[in-house]
């Protein structure tokens, strides 16, 4: 019971970890649409062959309903379901207004097991006359549509599909190493104030940054991983991404600055200013620039960050619990190795007496 007791936030962390792992592993993916392509014939009849994700067409093939709408709403126009080829493809049809506000068209497909789906851009039309006709648009009764209960499921998102996952360990990686270089920073303020002499705040500053380092270079791992997935690329020339090389590059000169100073007081004296440095530049190339450049990664110049995306419930009772098991099992490494730091000094102190 005293173990329990005296080590109950490692076990919470190790156990919240293992809930993540779970779930990230066990909770399905909801239904969505990949793709639709797409033509209009000389008489304006549009055919799109549309593409599904974890879809059920071929359950329910006579309850599925398909709407083009332009992208204010301004007409919204019912599609024939021509063909159900598979679970995962369906073959729309429909004669398209003369006259409409816009080119670009968006659909709407509702199934009886799979609810509405969504996919932008569906279909791009130029109409003979670019206003909003007087006639053609329906009204479109939401409340004759199906909704479905998919019980619990990841939300499908275009592009990122079943690489949501690596949302669990991306991002809290990266939330811990901040967590644990903002240690390191505040030891190192304190090794300062007290000259060097007391080297136990040195201690702790360089065990939070060495496991810091270890959290920033699996959040670069999991982030190529991906880019891979999402960009098509392991790298690509992005302001956030090269600026989190570039800062545990930094935080890696830290430990080498510190390999090449033999006295202890004045190594801790320099690691300390060398610390405050690197953590400054750590804030300006993580948080301050890539918000104004031009920037692929979510949250940065107009890309939607996750905070739109976890509205969805799923989300939040998996990602939520990561960050605070990352955190604590990255604070748990800390105080191991600070004890190693502690036994080697213990160790280097005995030698010189």
């Amino acid at each position: 019971m005293n173990f329990i007791l005296k080590n109950w936030w490692n076990i919470l962390g190790v156990g919240l970890i293992m809930y993540v792992f779970t779930m990230v592993f066990m909770v399905p993916m909801g239904p969505g649409l990949l793709s639709a392509d797409s033509s209009v014939d000389s008489v304006s009849v549009a055919t799109i062959e549309v593409e599904g994700f974890a879809t059920h067409f071929e359950s329910a093939p006579d309850q599925i309903r398909a709407f083009l709408r332009t992208d204010q709403s301004e007409i919204i126009i019912e599609c024939e379901v021509v063909e159900v080829v598979s679970n995962s493809e369906v073959i729309l049809s429909t004669t398209m207004p003369s006259a409409a506000p816009s080119h670009s068209w968006d659909l709407l497909l509702n199934s009886k097991n799979d609810g509405t789906l969504f996919l932008p851009n569906a279909l791009y039309h130029k109409p003979l006359i670019k206003a909003v006709p007087n006639n053609g648009s329906i009204e479109l009764n939401e409340d004759e549509l199906f909704k479905t209960d998919l019980g619990l499921h990841f939300p499908y998102q275009p592009r990122i599909i079943e690489s949501i996952r690596n949302l669990m360990l991306h991002v809290p990686m990266w939330f811990t190493m901040f967590l644990l270089m903002g240690i390191g920073f505040a030891q190192s303020i304190k090794t300062l104030r007290k000259g060097g002499n007391n080297l136990l705040h040195d201690s702790k500053a360089v065990s939070s940054i060495k496991v810091g380092i270890a959290f920033g270079v699996m959040g670069l791992l999991t982030g190529s991983l991906w880019a891979r997935f999402t960009w098509g690329a392991w790298w690509v020339n992005d302001p956030q991404l090269n600026g989190a090389l570039v800062s545990v590059m930094i935080y890696c000169g830290y430990l080498i600055l510190r390999s090449s100073i033999a006295n202890r007081s004045q190594r801790a004296r320099l690691s300390a200013v060398y610390s405050l440095f690197a953590f400054v530049i750590l804030m300006v190339l993580l948080m301050i620039l890539p918000r104004f450049t031009e920037s692929l990664h979510p949250g940065k110049s107009g890309n939607p960050a996750f905070s739109k995306y976890d509205l969805d419930s799923s989300l939040r009772m998996v990602f939520y619990p990561a960050v605070i098991g990352w955190m604590l099992i990255g604070t748990w490494m800390y105080n191991l190795c600070l004890r190693t730091e502690l036994l080697k000094e213990k160790i280097q102190t005995k030698k010189e007496y």
